[in-house]
C-alpha cells in the first residue's frame, strides 16, 4: 500500500469502524434483520420480538375496543376523479353514546356533497361503507365485546360488500399473513414466510416517543421486488414496555390486471384507562375492482372525549 493511501486508510478506519458497529445484521427463521445500535445494546430477544408481531392482535383489539367506549368521532370522507377533484364528500361530527351494553350513535352535524349517497340513502362507494363498518352505527347496537381471542379472520361463505370487508379486515389487522380468497396475491402478503421474506430489508430501531419509549420495526420492499408483494412498506411502534401497537403506517399496492389497488394507512393509538383506541386514521387510496368503477378516495377520522 503506498504511504498516502495507507494515511487515508488510517484516517478514515475508524469512522467505517464505527459506522459497522453502528448497526448489527441477524437472522431469524428465514428473515435477515437490521438492528440499530440501540437495540443491539438494549438486548432485545429479536425471535420472541418477531413472534410477537406475527401474532399480534393488540391492534386489531384496539378497533374492538371502539365498540364498548363512548367517543366524539369529525369523520372527513372525500371521493376523487382522475385528476383529484372532489366528486362527492362527507363531512360529519358523530358522537357514540354506550348505555347497558348497547351503542348508539348521535349526528351533530353533517354535510355532504355530490352522489354520496344513492337515491335509496345507500353509500355510492365501497370505501365509504368500508369506513362506515368501522365508525358509524346504524340503530342500536347490543351485546358487543372485545374480546379477540379464537379469532379467525375467514371470508369463506361471505359474497359481495360483506366478503371484501372481511378480507380487508385481514390484510388490515393481520399484515404478514396469508389471505385466503384473494385471487393472485394471497401467498404474497406473507412477509414472513419462505420465499416473501427475501423480498424486504427488515429493521427493528428504538425511540423515545412523545407516548414514551417504543421499538420500531419497519419492512421496505427491495429494489426490483416491487411486483412480487402486495405490502409496499410498514411500520410499527411498539410500547417498549408492553409491546402493545402505538401506531402503524402501511403502503400496499398491487395488479392483477382484473383489479388493483394502491392504498397507503396511518393509524395512531392512545389510551383510555387499560384499553388502546385507534384516534388518528387517514386513508389515501385509488383501486378498481372487476365490475366496479375505480374508487379514488382520502378520509380521515379524528376521534376524542373517550369514555369507557
Amino acid at each position: 500500500m503506498k504511504p498516502n493511501h495507507l494515511i487515508i486508510f488510517l484516517l478514515f478506519f475508524p469512522l467505517i469502524a464505527s459506522a459497522q458497529q453502528r448497526d448489527s445484521v441477524i437472522k431469524v427463521d428465514q428473515n435477515y434483520v437490521t438492528l440499530s445500535e440501540v437495540v443491539v445494546n438494549r438486548s432485545l430477544d429479536v425471535a420472541a420480538f418477531i413472534k410477537k408481531i406475527k401474532e399480534d392482535t393488540t391492534f386489531y383489539k384496539a378497533f374492538k375496543n371502539l365498540h364498548i367506549i363512548g367517543y366524539k368521532a369529525i369523520n372527513d370522507i372525500r371521493l376523487l376523479d382522475k385528476k383529484g377533484n372532489i366528486e362527492s364528500s362527507l363531512k360529519s361530527t358523530t358522537r357514540q353514546i354506550v348505555k347497558n351494553n348497547c351503542r348508539e350513535m348521535e349526528v351533530i352535524d353533517q354535510k355532504t356533497t355530490g352522489n354520496f349517497f344513492d337515491k335509496n340513502g345507500n353509500y355510492n362507494s365501497y370505501t365509504a361503507s368500508l369506513y362506515a363498518s368501522w365508525f358509524f352505527t346504524n340503530g342500536t347496537v347490543c351485546g358487543e365485546n372485545n374480546i379477540v381471542k379464537g379469532t379467525d379472520f375467514n371470508a369463506s361463505g361471505l359474497h359481495g360488500m360483506e366478503k371484501h370487508k372481511a378480507q380487508l379486515k385481514m390484510l388490515f389487522f393481520n399484515p404478514g399473513k396469508k389471505i385466503t380468497g384473494l385471487p393472485f396475491i394471497s401467498g404474497k402478503t406473507a412477509i414472513f414466510d419462505d420465499g416473501m421474506a427475501e423480498n424486504y430489508d427488515m429493521k427493528i430501531d428504538y425511540e423515545e416517543g412523545v407516548n414514551g419509549p417504543a421499538y420500531l420495526f419497519s419492512i421496505d420492499v427491495k429494489p426490483g421486488r416491487k411486483d412480487r408483494v402486495v405490502i409496499d412498506h410498514m411500520t410499527i411502534w411498539f410500547d417498549a414496555n408492553t409491546f402493545e401497537i402505538l401506531a402503524r403506517k402501511y403502503a400496499l399496492s398491487y395488479d392483477a390486471g382484473v383489479y388493483d389497488f394502491d392504498v397507503s394507512m396511518n393509524i395512531k393509538m392512545a389510551r383510555i384507562k387499560n384499553l388502546l383506541v385507534p384516534v388518528l386514521i387517514t386513508y389515501n387510496g385509488n383501486w378498481k375492482a372487476i365490475f366496479k368503477k375505480r374508487e379514488r378516495a382520502i378520509f380521515t377520522a379524528t376521534l376524542s372525549e373517550l369514555k369507557l
